[in-house]
């Protein structure tokens, strides 16, 4: 795999050892993509541990998938945070291990030998719980080439993944900028400052709705700081909304309307205020949509709060189910300026609001935060 100058990874044939034998076209899931689906059963659900569901983006049901596959002697995997805080695929096979999986990473995972991992699992009849996002899932499918009883799939409505190398960019940027605004009350080295956690979906203090994105830090004194602003305030969240750097892929997407052949799509159930207002606490909910008997027989065996919804109105609030993100005009610009604007001016001038709409959005947010709208 190669990157290239946006920071995607691309496979590279070596020629020389090519036979072409052509299973790489064959298993391709954009050249043989699957039949548009509807789910066979749609659910408004939360995890009933108040403290998990705080910790997750949503509802927090990932957690309860997870451990009910682990308690049975088997071995999940999915998307976290290695220790240059970049995001990988990985498993596990402890209750302890679910949290790296928790919660969402709006980066590209590298997902490494994980597909001939989970063979080889599969092979040994153990459960494998697969999650990640539809193409990914998509991948893993047409990579194993059969199917498997002892294979659960579940991937997560997917607005599109952005440029592991602008997130390494703005990582490194913004770390800098909070370095220079505290050096002013207390003397020391950008080196004695680290990055100790990432929420990008961050619940404590603005709720679900509103979730911010939060960095937290620490100091060569051990003390803890931490960073945190709403999504439409951050840069990194503001030019992902954006659509400004997302994989080119992301933008004609080969797995939209469920066509992933995932057993379990999760998802967050946005305007259930609209639609089941008596659920709606602002702390999180998931829209479970159950694609196969198999996810059928395997969600009725959680224990968790559930109602029966609809699957018209998860599409009328979450679009991304079925629709592609548009290309914005400004993406060429973005990577043209990159190297010598840097992320945060580049991604800053590009997505700033008309004085107008600022306004009256600035308005509408203070109103919310007092409990006045």
């Amino acid at each position: 795999m190669r990157e290239d100058e946006e920071g995607f990874l691309y496979p590279l044939v070596d020629t020389t050892l090519c036979v072409n034998c052509g299973l790489c076209e064959k298993v391709c899931p954009v050249s043989h993509q699957a039949n548009s689906r509807e789910p066979l059963s749609v659910i408004a659900a939360r995890n009933n541990d108040e403290k998990i569901r705080s910790q997750s983006s949503s509802g927090g049901i990932f957690t309860l998938l997870a451990e009910k596959v682990i308690r049975e002697g088997g071995m999940v995997f999915g998307a976290r945070f290695n220790n240059h805080w970049e995001v990988i695929h990985d498993y596990t096979d402890s209750i302890e291990g679910i949290a790296a999986f928790r919660g969402s990473k709006y980066v590209q995972s590298n997902t490494g030998d994980c597909f001939k991992k989970a063979e080889y699992l599969l092979k040994q009849g153990r459960i494998v719980l697969y999650s990640g996002t539809p193409c990914q899932i998509a991948g893993l499918r047409n990579f194993l080439q059969r199917e498997y009883d002892n294979l659960i799939t579940v991937d997560v409505i997917c607005h599109g993944v952005p440029s592991p190398f602008v997130w390494q960019k703005y990582l490194k940027e913004e770390t800098a900028c909070l370095f220079r605004r505290r050096k002013l009350f207390r003397p020391f080295s950008i080196n004695d400052i680290r990055i100790v956690g990432i929420s990008f979906r961050d619940k404590i203090i603005t709720g679900w709705k509103q979730y911010s994105f939060a960095l937290t830090f620490s100091d060569k004194r051990g003390d803890e700081f931490c960073y945190r602003k709403t999504h439409d305030e951050n840069i990194f969240m503001r030019g992902f909304v954006s659509d400004l750097y997302l994989r080119p892929s992301c933008y004609n997407c080969p797995a939209k309307e469920l066509k992933s052949g995932s057993d379990i799509t999760i998802g967050d159930f946005w305007g259930i205020e609209h639609i089941m207002p008596h659920l709606d606490d602002n702390r999180g909910l998931c829209c479970l949509m159950v694609n196969t008997e198999r996810g059928l027989k395997f969600v009725n065996g959680i224990d968790a709060v559930k109602h029966n919804a609809n699957y018209k109105d998860i599409v009328r609030y979450n679009p991304s189910i079925q629709h592609s993100a548009k290309i914005p005009a400004q993406r060429v610009e973005f990577f043209t300026s990159l190297p010598q604007k840097g992320m945060l001016h580049t991604t800053k001038q590009l997505t700033r609001e008309p004085f107008i709409l600022f306004c009256r959005n600035t308005i509408h947010r203070t109103l919310k935060r007092l409990g006045l709208r």
